[in-house]
């Protein structure tokens, strides 16, 4: 359990209130870390630990004019806590996404490294959605050993946007940075994952992970990061302790980010594009970590925005016909966008 303290100084004319599952899909209630604490045969005690964790809680709500602060219990992270702020108020939702350093973390070199930044002058901004689409489909199938010989994990994913707005959005589905020894051993662009993501599974087990890859190119200024999609053989049964495996349905996986991300009220647009090609059962590929993996060859495009959206709100680029919307026209932006 992490504790974050918040304050909130209210400085609009109406009533807020601090969504906490924004902050934490599975944040700890006050009386939950509590009773952690709880001795037997010590009711008195065990009453004034409950009344001191109920008083540090965050409370709601914020009136008009004034100053709420308080604890919430979160789950941990390392290194850098991506924290969102989600204020409710009457028809308006105010966002804040805060990345905060882990003071536990912060002389680690384990934690402490930060997101891979390109020169301005390395970087070319493509302003419509049919150039990218080809810088897109011209970036390498798959991930390779450190002596870049060897493919390894297909790159499945791409996603659009600032750190901050899809952070933000993959926090809300319970996603979290977590970077393991097995993440290192992919490099793409010459270079690790400069972040790794994965989603929190029940009682800790193993779980969805998405490596991300910052690309020496941009979408109208926006950040453009290559992802590598994936899931350990077994899934959640996968046995613990030892280095997991690739599952072998790596569009599965893909897929279960792609709802992941829909349903975290952040994504803009979705299209689909070749570029990892195809390989049926029986034509399996093999990593250099030993996986075998089959795929439609398909990498999914998610691109994501600041302000909350609604499903209503997802356009479908109509590039590969993967996700067709039944009964809805193009429009005539490039790369035909489907609401």
């Amino acid at each position: 359990m992490q504790p974050v303290w918040i304050e909130v100084r209210n400085e609009t004319s109406q009533s807020l209130g601090l969504l906490r599952t924004g902050t934490d899909p599975d944040y700890f209630s006050p009386l939950e870390v509590a009773w952690s604490l709880h001795g037997q045969f010590s009711s008195a005690t065990n009453a004034r630990i409950d009344d001191w964790f109920n008083q540090q809680g965050f409370k709601n709500p914020i009136p008009p004019g004034e100053t709420r602060s308080g604890v919430v219990f979160t789950n941990p992270a390392r290194g850098t806590k991506l924290l969102n702020v989600d204020l409710l108020g009457d028809q308006a939702l105010v966002v804040f996404t805060l990345f905060l350093m882990v003071p536990d973390d912060t002389g680690d070199p384990s934690f402490s490294r930060s997101l891979f930044e390109y020169p301005a002058s390395a970087i070319t901004d493509h302003q419509d959605l049919a150039s990218l689409r080809t810088a897109l489909e011209r970036l390498p199938c798959c991930a390779m050993d450190a002596a870049g010989r060897i493919s390894g994990d297909p790159l499945n994913g791409v996603a659009i946007g600032g750190i901050e707005d899809f952070g933000a959005a993959v926090v809300r589905r319970n996603y979290r940075r977590n970077q393991q020894a097995m993440d290192d051993a992919q490099y793409v662009f010459g270079r690790i994952p400069d972040a790794v993501l994965r989603k929190q599974a029940q009682a800790g087990a193993p779980a969805n992970w998405a490596r991300a890859w910052r690309a020496p190119f941009t979408y109208q200024g926006r950040p453009v990061y290559v992802l590598q999609i994936g899931r350990p053989e077994g899934g959640r049964f996968a046995a613990r302790g030892v280095p997991p495996i690739l599952h072998e349905d790596v569009d599965e996986a893909r897929n279960l980010v792609v709802q992941d991300c829909i349903y975290s009220e952040g994504l803009e647009k979705l299209g689909f594009i070749s570029g990892v090609g195809a390989a049926g059962r029986g034509g399996e590929r093999t990593t250099f970590g030993g996986a075998r993996y089959f795929t439609d060859g398909l990498r999914a495009v998610l691109f994501f925005a600041a302000r909350p959206l609604s499903l209503s709100d997802l356009q479908i680029l109509d590039w590969v016909p993967f996700a067709r919307v039944p009964g809805t026209a193009a429009t005539e932006e490039d790369g035909h966008a489907r609401k």
